[in-house]
């Protein structure tokens, strides 16, 4: 019996041993860390400058055909799928609400990404999104749309803008939606900004910028490009020059940043217009880009010191990406190639088409590869390149994606922070970050939340002389909250603060302009003037027009004296026009009695321009109204023409040429025919001025979508908008010029018009 007892209980005993051992074994697999399935993508093909690497960061199948993302607070990647852009040669299907929005999630933790979920779906080629006011900006056009977020489900959608993308293909409909220093959301191609205020949406006008993607520096330029220029930009802030609304200057606007547009791919490119002379070397190879977009201005702080604030740029059609080295010279901006003649990232995969770019919360960069065949729109897909697509087939490649990382060799990735779960001190000492990402979420954070424990932080930051970055984002942080105030300014304007941190001082407090502000201010910007600081006098100059309402007699000396400083820079003397808005004939009586040299050149000549429109009240940025005759004409123009040649016909920088006034509008209706039905390319002569543009207007004889009618109704809106009468044409006519066809076969030239009589 006593045996029988002991076996029993030796028996419970083993027993015991089984479940703990079972239990132990439960917890080692519940601890370790789950591997998922993720798909292995080569990048054989792929060069990178040397010190780098590259790797993938979400691939198809979890995205097709991705053209912008963004990071919310967590982290986590959030992209646009625009599925149903060009999936075959004829554009077929495009209008299908096949388009999403969806969350990236990495629930191994391995930097690869291995679940997708759906946020929006059934979009019809949405193009942009942001992380804003605790919820998601989105662009599907012609709309622009909020949602709040809940559980990573969206809710309480509001309509922001019925014309976000009022007209245009998807090559020219506005994008971007960047959240600025300033607290308002800037895009490309597009002259409105958009901002939310107590939970009320407002929309204003601002310059005209870009084709696709926007970016900005460290102090708040913007930059931008068309698909001929790699890299555009402003001198100066945003909203700050050119505020008289009866002169449009725009001398320190859109400013083409690169000498040249050479691009270095690795292998023959198939590109739109690649049979005319100069497009293609004599081994075939792209020579300067066609397609630039998504521009990229490195803020974050995984490379070295030579790569910060460089500027990339995709150029999807040659398969490359490329890096410029920015230099500020006073108040200007260049942009030269970082390495001759190779780029910073290429690839042999035609199936390569980077068409953005993002600064990453871990301090990397990220490329938005679409990983399409057909990047070219049927809009202006010209038979010459649907016959290479054809033969490569590359129209076969649909249904991939992919976001690539870039990472510095021996610099490890940071930790991503979820800046949702920091502290309000916690927010307001990032705003110091070496990391533009996290200085940038954490200010629309502080600016969202409006926690009065932040308001003194802020305030000592903004004086804090050690950290100029810093001090700029907690001055835009406490105006964003309604809580910056003059005294502050002013303390910064008499501080040892760098000139960057003082520019954006003196913005800021012409919001503050009045009487009792005048006594202590005038004296402190005559200290700054003695300083004979080029970029700080463009930023005086340029922000005393709230002050010249108050005392000309104090603002005037100050204009002038900085005006005649810098007599023959045009920037300057627009500079003095922006802000003489209101008392432009005052300033003129100064100048006729002081007979000073600059009174008889440059800034008289603009300034006698501004008074003429105003006297006529030619204000600028007001759109020109078709007559009802020429409804059909205006849609396509608006649609089609408006888009590089402004809605006012005024023209685009770097893009095309004015239409008011122009020989081609003005003269003979069949040029005009021919030009529209077969395309023209630069140099071209407007008005007595040469435009020596990179870009190619491209043809709509191909394309199936427009009637000998249709153009017949662009040419009467043209005619009856832009000159004084029209010759006329008919249908027949314009169906007959569709056969008079460049001797080139592509597009005719200026000459080539002219030697056939046009």
């Amino acid at each position: 019996m006593a045996f029988k007892t002991r076996s029993f209980i030796t028996q419970i005993a083993s027993n015991k041993i089984l479940v703990l051992n079972f239990i132990l074994l439960i917890f080692i697999i519940g601890c370790k860390k789950t591997a998922y399935e993720e798909p292995e993508i080569s990048l054989d093909s792929y060069q990178i400058e040397d010190g780098f690497h590259l790797e993938v960061a979400v691939s198809e199948p979890f995205i097709e055909a991705p053209v912008a993302m963004d990071f919310d607070n967590q982290g986590r990647m959030w992209v646009v799928e625009m599925k149903g852009y060009m999936r075959n040669l004829k554009g077929i299907g495009d209008e299908m609400p096949n388009g999403v929005i969806s969350i990236m999630e990495d629930l191994d933790h391995d930097g690869v990404a291995d679940h997708s979920k759906i946020f929006l779906d059934s979009l019809v080629l949405p193009r942009a999104i942001s992380h804003v006011y605790g919820g998601l900006l989105y662009a599907e056009p012609p709309n622009l749309w909020f949602v709040d977020i809940e559980n990573d489900k969206p809710v309480n959608r509001v309509l922001v803008d019925s014309a976000y993308a009022d007209g245009g293909n998807v090559e020219h409909q506005p994008n971007g939606l960047m959240m600025h220093l300033d607290n308002w959301i800037y895009n490309a191609k597009s002259k409105y900004r958009y901002q939310r205020k107590n939970g009320k949406w407002k929309k204003e006008p601002t310059a005209f910028r870009g084709q696709w993607g926007i970016t900005k520096d460290n102090f708040g330029r913007l930059y931008y490009n068309t698909n001929s220029v790699q890299l555009m930009g402003d001198y100066v802030l945003p909203n700050v020059t050119d505020k008289n609304p009866y002169f449009k200057g725009g001398a320190a606007l859109n400013k083409r940043l690169t000498v040249d547009q050479r691009v270095y791919p690795l292998h023959p490119t198939s590109v739109n217009r690649g049979y005319v002379n100069g497009v293609l070397d004599k081994d075939s190879l792209l020579v300067n880009v066609t397609s630039a977009c998504g521009p990229l201005i490195y803020t974050g702080e995984n490379f070295d010191a030579n790569y910060y604030e460089n500027a990339f740029v995709c150029a999807p059609e040659a398969n490359v990406v490329k890096r410029k080295i920015l230099t500020f010279e006073g108040a200007k901006v260049s942009a030269r190639q970082a390495v001759a003649e190779t780029e910073f990232l290429a690839s042999t995969d035609e199936g390569f088409r980077p068409v953005n770019l993002n600064n990453g919360p871990d301090g990397n960069l990220y490329v938005v590869d679409m990983h399409r065949g057909i990047l070219q729109d049927k809009v202006f897909l010209t038979s010459y390149l649907k016959n290479q697509y054809a033969k490569k087939a590359l129209d076969t490649i649909v249904g991939m994606g992919r976001i690539l990382r870039v990472v510095k060799n021996e610099n490890s990735s940071k930790d991503i922070i979820n800046v949702e779960t920091l502290s309000t001190s916690e927010l307001v000492g990032l705003l110091g970050s070496k990391n533009g990402w996290l200085r940038d979420r954490a200010q629309q954070l502080l600016v969202f939340k409006n926690d009065n424990d932040a308001i003194s932080l802020l305030k000592n930051s903004a004086l804090d002389t050690q950290n100029a970055i810093a001090q700029i984002h907690a001055l835009h942080t406490l105006n964003g909250m309604g809580q910056l105030d003059f005294k502050t300014l002013e303390m910064l304007l008499s501080s040892e603060s760098k000139t960057e941190v003082l520019n954006h001082t003196l913005v800021l407090l012409e919001n503050y302009a009045g009487e009792n502000n005048l006594v202590s201010v005038v004296p402190l910007i005559n200290g700054l003037v003695k300083r004979n600081n080029a970029e700080l006098d463009l930023y005086i100059l340029n922000t005393l027009g709230g002050w010249a309402q108050v005392s000309t007699e104090n603002v005037f000396p100050i204009l002038f004296e900085l005006s005649n400083r810098y007599a023959e820079n045009v920037i300057y003397q627009q500079g003095v026009i922006s802000s003489l808005r209101g008392v432009e004939e005052m300033y003129k009586t100064l100048l006729d009695e002081e007979k000073s040299a600059v009174s008889q050149h440059m800034l008289k000549a603009i300034l006698d321009k501004t008074i003429l429109n105003k006297q006529s009240n030619k204000k600028k940025n007001t759109e020109v109204k078709p007559a009802m005759s020429n409804t059909f004409g205006y849609k396509i123009f608006r649609n089609f023409c408006a888009t590089c040649h402004g809605f006012n016909g005024e023209g685009v920088d770097d893009l095309a040429p004015p239409l008011e006034n122009s020989e081609y509008v003005t003269g003979s209706t069949k040029r005009l025919a021919l030009v529209l039905l077969h395309g023209l390319a630069g140099p071209v002569h407007v008005n007595g001025t040469l435009y020596e543009l990179n870009g190619t207007m491209p043809g709509l004889a191909n394309n199936p979508a427009f009637t000998d009618l249709d153009i017949k109704n662009i040419i009467s809106y043209l005619h009856s908008t832009f000159s004084e009468g029209s010759k006329g044409i008919n249908v027949e006519q314009i169906k007959a010029l569709r056969d008079v066809k460049p001797k080139s076969g592509g597009v005719f030239s200026e000459k080539e018009l002219l030697e056939l009589g046009y």
